[in-house]
C-alpha cells in the first residue's frame, strides 16, 4: 500500500470515528439536544472531498447497521424503522454533497459556508420526509407533516447553520494539513 492510500485510509477511518463520537457530544437546549455529528459529517466532506468524505460517512452507516451502537438511539439493522434513520441516510449524501461543491469552488470562507449549508438542506431534504414517513407509516404517531418540520427542520436549521460555518472555518484551517 503506497503512502498516499495509507494516508487516506486513516482519514476515511478517522472521520468514521469522529462521526460516531459526534453522536454521543450532546448540547443541551431548551427545546432538543443537539449532536456534533453534522459538524464532523461537513468535515469529512470538506476536507477530504466527495469521494472519501462519502466513503467515512458510509463506513459510520454501515457499522451501525451491522450492529454497533454508534447512532444515538443504538444500532442494527432494523434502525432503519428508526424515524431519524433518515438523516443517518442524508448524512452520507451531505458528506458527498459538501465535498463536491468544496471541489468545485475556490477555498475561502464563503464557498466553504456554501458546499455545507448546501449539504445541511439535503440533508433535511432527506430526513425530513423520512421522519415523517416512519412516524406514520411504522410507529403510528399522530404528529402531522407541519408539526414534524417544526420539530426536524425549524427547531434544528439554525443551530446546524451556525455549525455550518464553523466547519467551514475549521475546514479551512485544517485543509492545508490534510493535503500535505
Amino acid at each position: 500500500m503506497s503512502n498516499q492510500n495509507t494516508k487516506n485510509a486513516a482519514y476515511i477511518g478517522l472521520f468514521a470515528t469522529l462521526v460516531m463520537v459526534g453522536a454521543f457530544i450532546k448540547i443541551p437546549t431548551p427545546i432538543i439536544p443537539f449532536t456534533l455529528q453534522f459538524l464532523f459529517v461537513c468535515l469529512s466532506g470538506l476536507l477530504l472531498g466527495s469521494k472519501k468524505g462519502f466513503l467515512s460517512v458510509f463506513i459510520y452507516a454501515a457499522l451501525g447497521l451491522a450492529g454497533l451502537p454508534i447512532f444515538t438511539g443504538g444500532g442494527g439493522i432494523t434502525y432503519v424503522l428508526q424515524p431519524t434513520f433518515g438523516y443517518i441516510v442524508g448524512f452520507v449524501i451531505c458528506a458527498y454533497t459538501a465535498g463536491l461543491i468544496s471541489e468545485r469552488l475556490k477555498p475561502n470562507l464563503l464557498n466553504y459556508t456554501i458546499a455545507a449549508v448546501s449539504g445541511l438542506i439535503i440533508l433535511h431534504i432527506i430526513g425530513v420526509p423520512y421522519y415523517y414517513f416512519i412516524s406514520h407509516n411504522v410507529i403510528n404517531n399522530n404528529l402531522s407533516f407541519s408539526q414534524i418540520f417544526l420539530f426536524c427542520f425549524v427547531y434544528t436549521f439554525p443551530f446546524d447553520f451556525i455549525l455550518s460555518i464553523i466547519s467551514a472555518r475549521l475546514a479551512l484551517r485544517l485543509k492545508p494539513f490534510i493535503n500535505k
